[in-house]
């Protein structure tokens, strides 16, 4: 939008390079490049559509009517961390708190929510060996921000006492798949830092030989709460049951539902609510969190050796935008 501004456009459409509609957010003003332009955004197919019609030699005229309100908030990222356990050696639980304005967001996330909730409340019965910090993050879908802010906090020396972020993002999608984080690459070319890999195995392996149910790979395409740990180099992993993506036909033979769906058709919609969930995949995916909990609660040692975390370099992101940070601590 800023670019657009720059070269003189009036205003900007920006399409999608897939097939779903665009929805996102461009950080707070001012940018380096100039000043913002009315912006909206389109699905693949309506945005090619005008493309070609420019590049046939069509003259094509836009209406653009865009009402924008920014304003400054305040919002609170909630830290709860054991009272036990090695605080050098620290296993970091996240999942976003807010939803958007179009819908309530139980699944997106209150699922999260309340399943990293009722593993933190359970927790309290027993000791760990190494610390177990559970985040509660604000403000994801104004991109990230929550999670952005914490890292972004956190010294050097502090973010070397994580041994790994696990992010829990909609885990009762009502068409769903049991979605792990591809932390080794293998599915999709994006690997996370060491320990990624073997935060996915652990997964896989609980689903299969504990729960005796398949999964499949999902991608690290930055779109939830492990972004910001996976740029300061940090391992990551976590579960995911599916948004506006559609069920394959191979996912419906392992997980039923319906091939050619959506697995949540309330994504960032009103229906997203306690009557549209899958309370089955929701439980199977609270026992796999309760898992990987104990797991690495107990013991790292099925991660690599310790290493000081390399920031690895990302499209730069604004850590202004939508307001100002704070967070409360409990403690278990």
């Amino acid at each position: 939008s800023a670019l657009a501004g720059a070269a003189g456009a009036d205003a900007a459409i920006i399409y999608n390079n897939i097939d779903e509609d665009l929805a996102g957010t461009l950080g707070a003003p001012p940018r380096p490049e100039g000043a913002y332009v009315p912006t909206v955004g389109i699905s693949l197919a309506a945005g090619t559509a005008l493309k070609d019609s420019i590049a046939g030699g069509a003259t094509v005229t836009a209406d653009i009517n865009v009402v924008s309100v920014m304003e400054n908030r305040t919002t609170y990222n909630v830290i709860a961390q054991t009272s036990g356990g090695d605080p050098n050696n620290v296993l970091v639980v996240t999942a976003h708190t807010d939803s958007v304005e179009e819908g309530p967001g139980i699944n997106d996330n209150g699922s999260g929510t309340v399943g990293i909730l009722e593993v933190a409340i359970q927790l309290a019965q027993y000791s760990v060996n190494n610390a177990i910090r559970f985040v509660w993050v604000s403000a994801e879908e104004f991109g990230l921000l929550g999670s952005e802010f914490y890292v972004a906090s956190l010294s050097d020396a502090e973010k070397a006492k994580i041994r790994l972020n696990l992010n829990f993002d909609m885990i009762a999608s009502p068409n769903y798949k049991y979605g792990i984080y591809d932390g080794d690459g293998s599915s999709f070319g994006v690997s996370g830092a060491p320990g990624s890999a073997e935060a996915e195995k652990l997964f896989q392996d609980y689903f299969a030989n504990d729960a005796g149910l398949k999964s499949v790979p999902d991608s690290f395409d930055g779109r939830s709460d492990y972004a910001p740990f996976q740029d300061a180099g940090i391992a990551a992993g976590g579960l995911f049951t599916g948004a506006e993506g559609i069920k394959t036909e191979e996912e419906q033979a392992l997980f039923g539902g319906q091939a050619g769906v959506a697995y949540d058709v309330n994504y960032h919609a009103e229906g997203d609510n306690v009557k549209n969930l899958n309370m089955d995949a929701f439980i199977q995916n609270a026992k796999a969190i309760a898992h990987a909990v104990a797991t690495y609660g107990g013991s790292f040692a099925s991660l690599p050796p310790k290493t000081v975390p390399r920031a690895v370099k990302r499209a730069e992101k604004d850590l202004t935008r939508g307001g100002r940070f704070d967070k409360y601590h409990l403690t278990l």
